[in-house]
């Protein structure tokens, strides 16, 4: 009777261990395709903010479309910002959100010009914002590493 009782003990020990791993893996993968939809974001904000800037200096449903746009990456910001990153993923995460934090302030300022109608295409190419950006970009390798 205590050498059943032992095996069940023991299968049930693997059985949760398992349970665990599996769950490590499908939040590394959850986490993997929601850091990677992010940094598409970035990507896509880096290449079409520029042009629309552009266009916002004499257009205002480009000018409203920008505001839109900003807002939205703070939106994004925020929310990556509050993922749990799995623990393989935590240095990964950390480095993102340092960058948000960095471009959060630019970002807050682009807003406040693009409101007030001072539109500066200069600033949505050649800025430490769009630097921080591209570092962003950047991490999508490590990001993929992370779900092989």
């Amino acid at each position: 009777m205590k050498k059943r009782f032992l095996v069940f003990s023991l299968i049930g020990l693997l059985f949760l261990g398992a349970c665990s791993i599996l769950e490590d893996v499908n939040n590394t993968v959850t986490y993997v395709n929601e850091a990677t939809d992010y940094v598409n974001e970035v990507t896509t904000f880096v290449n079409e903010a520029p042009s629309l800037a552009q266009q916002a200096v004499t257009d205002e449903q480009a000018r409203a479309d920008l505001e839109t746009m900003l807002t939205e990456m703070q939106e994004d910001m925020e929310t990556f910002n509050s993922l749990e990153a799995p623990g393989l993923a935590a240095d990964i995460h950390q480095q993102i959100v340092d960058y948000n934090n960095q471009a959060e302030e630019g970002i807050n300022v682009l807003v406040e010009n693009v409101e007030n109608g001072k539109i500066d295409p200069a600033l949505f190419e050649n800025s430490e914002i769009f630097q921080t950006f591209q570092n962003i970009t950047n991490t999508i390798d490590q990001i993929q590493q992370l779900g092989e």
